[in-house]
């Protein structure tokens, strides 16, 4: 364009000059027309004098205007190209893109996504501002608002680097130093474990339990006169407590197993055996109350051979040994036998490098914050160093014993407590050291990144059958309006909408009068693990719901008065405490407080509470009630069987036919009683 331009602009200039030259020839002459012949060719020349001033004025008017035509012209050329590519705007979208995302990429209000997925197969009641979209969603929202969607492989979330703490390699055999075998007790409720390990120990554990069953896994360390150590770990026999035995036996090297002479194998009996194979840990048998007169500790042997527990009598591997926990018989012999097995199974442990344990219990203390009980696996545990167990982590604070002693270190196969946890770790969770506090954090947050990708993983699995339910009935929707004329379509919805009445006041009051909103809160995190275990078993739900709104360790607390009261559920602590201040609280609000310091004792409230919220069910009770007997037409009192006689009732309406009997009852309400069963 500018070359044009420039071609012009000389012309032009060349006539200027051309012109001026002329004009100076004929300066003194008038300006006429006058005809001049050439030599060359006659024409008729104009013979006008333009002034300087003039001639620079068209010279710039033409410019001008030839500029303005070749730019527009340019312009032209250029839009056409860029009007196709800009009719529609392009939209960044990645996979997993929540719903919010989506409408700041479109830098639209969220609105407009929900307006664009009505009348589709997607719940747009379930769906909201953090859901993510399934790849069909996203491209239908973007289409039906008009845009061009780009996928974007930088919005996918990065591959993180891996920032987990693990466990050391296995240490150099010539580092390895013996120590003490860690020994579980487990077996059947009643049957003496708590006993046994109160002789042992000489603490009265057994008269401070609730109802003679030990609640929680204690870890004690016990010296024997001979100078050996065994950690015994105390799991609980009742039924509710599966998981926490489970977890004892994934620490332990021996399960010292105790079956009542006088009542043989029980159902958790079967089950300590299979925890303990599971784990691969060898038994030692403790036949317990062998002083008692019915005891047959031969039939407990013989009862064990059908579970593959085969004793050194019958030809097997397994010790056993008969004990009475509660005189203290042969208890020597017991441990003689540990210590034996311990031998052969060549214990042994790294006490030098960074720290490795398990979680055995862990609660919350008013003092003292998280505290956790753990034994030792590798490693020396001393004051100020960085632990990791979960999702938490602790800077050591202050250790102490079983006694509730402080000590400075602990060693492989030593239970300890441990305080300076910043949150509260579950039980059964993996201790690690690590060299600095953030480290620690570094660990910490891995884990819960990690955790919330599982999350997202699985929010995406649901989304996803959701969606192809709903696309399931939106087709089945289809195919049943298809055929239809659009008047009939809309006076079948109208009918089908006409019949979904709003619930009436005393039939919303029926619906939430069958479900049970409950909160617990225990002292140990091993015990509200059970309980929730327990919940888990709930089956009857078609006669009332039972929602588990909260659960935690502590202390019931003014924030779970306010949790109850909102959801018009029942609290439930277990070896817990509330305070005056929020037992007033509970009255004033309306909220049921209920403490038990033994569990199956919760379980049957809960299950009165279940039973208080059915409906009660109308027996019929067979009654006499005539008003009047006669024979022929006497009046009479009593009538014998195969006479005939006369019967008058306070009922006009009662037709008789050949053959009826009659039978006067009264209905009578009788509170109904939950279906579920527990297991104990």
């Amino acid at each position: 364009m500018n070359q044009k331009i420039l071609k012009l602009e000389n012309l032009i200039r060349f006539h200027t000059v051309f012109r001026q030259l002329h004009s100076l020839s004929n300066r003194r002459m008038l300006v006429q027309w006058s005809p001049v012949f050439s030599s060359a060719y006659p024409v008729w020349t104009t013979q006008l004098c333009f002034r300087p001033w003039q001639t620079d004025a068209i010279i710039g008017v033409a410019l001008s205007q030839y500029r303005l035509l070749v730019t527009k012209k340019g312009e032209r050329a250029q839009r056409s190209p860029l009007s196709s590519s800009k009719s529609k705007k392009e939209v960044e979208v990645w996979i997993g893109m929540t719903t919010e995302e989506l409408a700041r990429a479109m830098e639209k209000d969220i609105d407009c996504v929900y307006e664009a997925l009505m009348n589709t197969a997607i719940d747009i009641d379930s769906l909201e501002a953090h859901s993510h979209l399934d790849e069909v969603w996203i491209k239908e929202v973007v289409k039906k608002m008009g845009m061009k969607l780009k996928w974007s492989k930088l919005k996918q979330d990065k591959v993180r680097e891996n920032k987990d703490a693990v466990r050391r390699p296995q240490a150099d055999p010539a580092l390895l130093t013996p120590r003490s075998p860690v020994v579980t007790v487990m077996g059947h409720v009643d049957h003496g474990k708590t006993t046994l390990l109160d002789k042992l120990r000489k603490t009265q554990v057994a008269a401070m339990e609730a109802g003679g069953i030990t609640q929680h896994i204690g870890a004690f360390l016990v010296s024997l006169p001979s100078g050996e150590k065994i950690t015994f770990l105390d799991t609980p026999g009742h039924a509710a407590f599966s998981a926490m035995r489970a977890r004892g036996a994934q620490v332990t090297d021996i399960v010292i197993l105790v079956v009542a002479a006088d009542d043989g194998v029980m159902k958790q009996t079967v089950e300590s055996i299979e925890h303990a194979k599971d784990a691969q840990v060898p038994i030692i048998l403790a036949v317990n109350k062998c002083d008692k007169t019915e005891a047959d500790p031969e039939k407990v042997k013989k009862e064990l051979l059908a579970h593959d527990v085969v004793c050194e009598d019958y030809g097997g591997d397994v010790q056993a040994v008969h004990i009475s926990a509660l005189t203290g018989d042969n208890l020597m012999a017991l441990a003689e036998a540990t210590i034996a097995l311990a031998e052969m199974l060549e214990l042994k442990a790294d006490p030098s490098g960074p720290v490795e344990g398990t979680v055995i219990e862990s609660f919350t203390d008013k003092g003292r914050g998280p505290v956790t009980t753990a034994i030792i696996q590798r490693g020396t545990l001393r004051k100020g160093s960085i632990l990791v167990a979960g999702k938490s982590w602790a800077k050591v604070r202050l250790m102490f014993d079983e006694n509730g002693k402080p000590i400075h270190e602990a060693y492989p196969s030593m239970p300890v407590g441990i305080v300076g946890w910043r949150d509260l770790p579950s039980a059964g969770d993996e201790i690690l050291e690590v060299e600095s506090e953030s480290r620690a954090r570094e660990v910490v947050n891995w884990r819960k990144h990690e955790q919330e990708q599982e999350k997202n993983k699985e929010d995406l699995k649901i989304i996803e059958e959701k969606r192809k339910e709903h696309q399931e009935a939106h087709r089945k929707a289809r195919e049943k309006y298809g055929t239809l004329h659009w008047k009939e379509r809309s006076f079948l919805k109208y009918q089908e909408k006409k019949e979904q009445k709003p619930l009436k006041k005393k039939e919303k009051e029926e619906r939430d009068s069958n479900v049970l909103p409950i909160i617990i809160k225990g002292d140990v995190d091993g015990s509200v693990e059970a309980i929730v275990n327990i919940m888990d078993t709930y089956d009857a739900s078609h006669e009332c719901e039972l929602q588990l709104v909260h659960f935690g360790v502590g202390d019931i607390s003014e924030n779970d008065v306010n949790l109850a009261e909102t959801f018009h559920g029942v609290i439930y602590g277990f070896n817990v405490n509330a305070g005056n201040v929020i037992q007033k609280s509970a009255t004033k609000k309306g909220v049921k407080i209920k403490l038990h310091k033994i569990i199956y004792r919760l379980i049957e409230d809960l299950q009165e509470e279940l039973s208080s919220r059915l409906p009660c069910i109308v027996e019929e009770h067979p009654i006499g009630s005539l008003t009047s007997l006669k024979h022929h037409k006497d009046d009479i009192s009593v009538i014998k069987t195969g006479m005939d006689c006369g019967l008058s009732l306070d009922e006009e309406k009662i037709e008789f036919k050949v053959g009826d009997e009659i039978v006067c009852y009264e209905e009578k309400e009788v509170p109904a009683k939950t279906s579920w069963d527990p297991g104990f």
